[in-house]
């Protein structure tokens, strides 16, 4: 195994033990309303909350170019321990509503410093392949988000507490990964002060311009399919009484398929073109947004979940392409920043189709509310089809 390909597996690992922190909160959801008494609507604003949480991270990363001026296995392992403790003080017995919505949030700041970061230490590694090294990337990033469901059905017979401690252990454990094995990379062009023009300088790109919206469409179902996959497993078990799941256990699976759609995407990229694949995932998770509202109604079980499952495949195929194509049209000095502003939009865009989600499914009991989720991959596509256009006339000149 050459050097690379081991900074490549040690980066995945630390990423997968990270990302644990995102879903904790979800995967022992019913538990936290029964110990804190929380109201039912809870799991749109926990995760709303991570959210919110890691959209301030990267806000601020952004605006002080943190990723470019200092360190970024550095800032990876401070904010994997200081992520850890505070998603580790869930487990405190005198936790409210509101100390667990602000710990979740600090949860999320923190993750700032973990998940784009880590695309920053892969892009100074890897400039050939990048789309490749992202697939594992993100990929153990799904894994990672959806690990706490299978946690949650593994200890199901002991307290949930166990989940969240062995997801705070596993962040823990990934920080002194990076630390202890990941220099920064031999393509890393550190910047010297903060850029406060930076935020505005990157988006003057026209084809970054394009890549962006088309990551934004993506982001405004992503999060929104994944915190919502538990309540479709239940509602079809409304409608169809004779279906038993497991639902912690198939929300797991549901979820992270996608990591190996990731790294799948990453190799069928380098044959057919990394803007190519990502339109073609983006338009098939688009497709089932829009078929939801049927499938959720048919008599299959099986059907019922080999659809999710294949939603669960195409919903991300997409995400390490769109940060792959980000990197390759920012300028280099400011790569780190630009993945990190282009995550903070996106994660922005995530609260607002949570949120909606959230209020219409208390305002009306219709299954065609999903179908709310294709607005943004219409419109990605639409962006991404528009500056494919313009390039062509450019060229064209």
């Amino acid at each position: 195994m050459d050097r690379n390909t081991k900074i490549l597996t040690v980066i995945v690992l630390a990423q997968f033990c990270c990302t644990s922190l995102w879903f904790a909160g979800n995967g022992v959801l019913n538990e936290l309303i029964i110990s804190y008494h929380l109201p039912e609507s809870a799991l749109g604003h926990l995760t709303s909350a991570v959210q919110f949480g890691f959209i301030s991270g990267t806000l601020l990363f952004a605006i002080l170019t943190i990723a470019d001026r200092f360190s970024p296995s550095k800032i990876f392992f401070v904010s994997a321990v200081l992520g850890s403790l505070f998603n580790l003080c869930v487990v405190w017995s005198g936790n409210s509503f509101v100390t667990i919505l602000l710990i979740r949030f600090l949860t999320g700041f923190f993750l700032a410093g973990v998940y784009p970061i880590g695309m920053k230490i892969a892009a100074d590694y890897f400039e050939k392949g990048l789309n490749k090294s992202l697939g594992f990337l993100v990929g153990a990033l799904v894994i990672g988000t959806a690990f706490p469901h299978l946690l949650k059905d593994m200890l199901d017979s002991v307290s949930w507490k166990f989940v969240l401690i062995a997801t705070s252990a596993l962040a823990l454990s990934g920080g002194l990964m990076i630390i202890t094995m990941v220099p920064d990379g031999p393509f890393r062009k550190p910047g010297q002060k903060a850029n406060l023009s930076a935020f505005f300088r990157v988006f003057q790109n026209r084809e970054f311009r394009s890549v962006s919206f088309g990551y934004f469409g993506h982001m405004w179902e992503l999060y929104a399919f994944w915190a919502f996959v538990p309540v479709l497993l239940k509602t079809y078990n409304l409608i169809h009484p004779t279906a038993v799941f497991n639902i912690p256990l198939w929300s797991f699976l549901i979820i992270g398929i996608g990591g190996l759609a990731c790294v799948m995407g990453g190799f069928l990229a380098q044959k057919v073109g990394t803007k190519k694949t990502a339109f073609i995932a983006l338009l098939l998770s688009c497709i089932c947004c829009i078929l939801l509202p049927w499938m959720i109604n048919s008599l299959s079980e099986m059907a019922f979940l080999i659809f999710l499952l294949f939603w669960g495949t195409v919903v991300i195929a997409d995400s390490p392409l769109f940060s792959t194509l980000v990197a390759q049209n920012a300028p280099p000095e400011l790569k780190g920043t630009a993945l990190t502003i282009v995550n903070c939009i996106g994660f922005s865009i995530t609260i607002i189709s949570i949120q909606l989600i959230n209020v219409m499914i208390a305002a009306t009991p219709s299954n065609g509310i999903y179908a709310l989720l294709s607005i943004g991959p219409i419109l990605g596509l639409y962006a991404m089809k528009m500056g494919t256009k313009t390039i062509h006339r450019n060229l064209d000149r």
